[in-house]
């Protein structure tokens, strides 16, 4: 494990408060969401007060079994980064991030699909899982053709991170696919949907996510279901066998209710034989990266380095 950019903890830490003390304006994320409550998370990033610039070097396409995505593809593409957003698997859209995902697409030479999974509440458990599974298979067989490459590369952010490991033990499991995938990037995933310590002790903290807001993401995609149901492997790979995934890059925010999720991954990826990065941002909070801050523009550069090479 490595604490990382303990050098500007001062900037972070006053932008947590800030954020905090802004949180009582906010949209309440969790339980059962009204549908103009829905309505402004997914117009807008995160509820974010106006949505989110879609440029023209998206790619709106539909893929196997009717998954959509968007594609940016830049002039020399040399691997293809299937990317799934966030948003506690009820919230975001794959073009939620479009700036980011062109300049990640440019600087790091790679064709990057982002799914447009179906969300939950409307969607519960397994549809998102369905979708990203389907774009993945599509990948593995039409990557070469569509943009000349088979190097692939698999990541996301919250709850598309879990979706990523979801998805890479899905293609194992479910169609004996080990190796098609070279590299998973893990931003602030939620592993253990049953809830880690960490989890369970954040209490009520508005930092974007707390204690509340992750049980309720959590019967939102998964309702009906107990607390030991949700240990299946299937809802929360930190009890799956992770032999035979990938490298991976694992990140996560001190301050950050899913920080045990990431260190518990990171230890059972590790013992299961693959090489894993982990790296803790001091003082930063849940989805820090979508926020204008020093930490962000350095895990955005560490990221494109990473996908770049593996």
């Amino acid at each position: 494990m490595k604490i990382t950019d303990e050098d500007c903890l001062h900037e972070t830490l006053a932008f947590n408060e800030h954020f905090e003390a802004a949180a009582a304006g906010r949209p309440a994320r969790g339980r059962a969401p009204s549908a103009a409550t829905l309505a402004l998370l997914r117009r807008n990033r995160l509820g974010g007060d106006t949505p989110p610039v879609r440029l023209p070097h998206g790619q709106d396409r539909v893929v196997q079994d009717g998954v959509k995505v968007r594609a940016f593809v830049p002039d020399q593409v040399d691997g293809v980064y299937l990317h799934i957003h966030g948003g506690g698997w009820a919230f975001g859209s794959a073009d939620g991030q479009d700036e980011r995902l062109w300049w990640l697409a440019e600087q790091a030479r790679l064709a990057v699909v982002s799914v447009d999974y179906r969300l939950a509440p409307e969607h519960p458990f397994p549809a998102g899982p369905d979708d990203c599974e389907a774009a993945a298979r599509w990948l593995v067989e039409h990557a070469a053709s569509e943009f000349g490459t088979e190097r692939l590369l698999i990541g996301g952010e919250s709850a598309g991170a879990h979706l990523s490991v979801v998805t890479l033990l899905r293609l194992r499991d479910r169609h004996g696919i080990t190796a098609a995938f070279r590299a998973a990037n893990l931003l602030f995933g939620p592993y253990d949907l049953s809830m880690t310590p960490s989890q369970r002790r954040f209490g009520s903290r508005p930092l974007l996510s707390n204690t509340d807001a992750l049980r309720g993401g959590y019967e939102l995609f998964t309702p009906g279901m107990g607390e030991e149901e949700r240990r299946s492997p299937e809802v929360s790979p930190l009890f799956a066998d992770l032999a035979g995934l990938p490298p991976a890059r694992i990140v996560v925010g001190a301050e950050d209710p899913l920080l045990d999720d990431s260190m518990f991954l990171a230890a059972r990826w590790q013992a299961a034989g693959a090489p894993v990065q982990l790296g803790v941002v001091a003082g930063a909070m849940h989805g820090f990266t979508l926020f204008p801050l020093t930490v962000t523009e350095r895990e955005l550069h560490r990221q494109r380095d990473f996908l770049a090479s593996s």
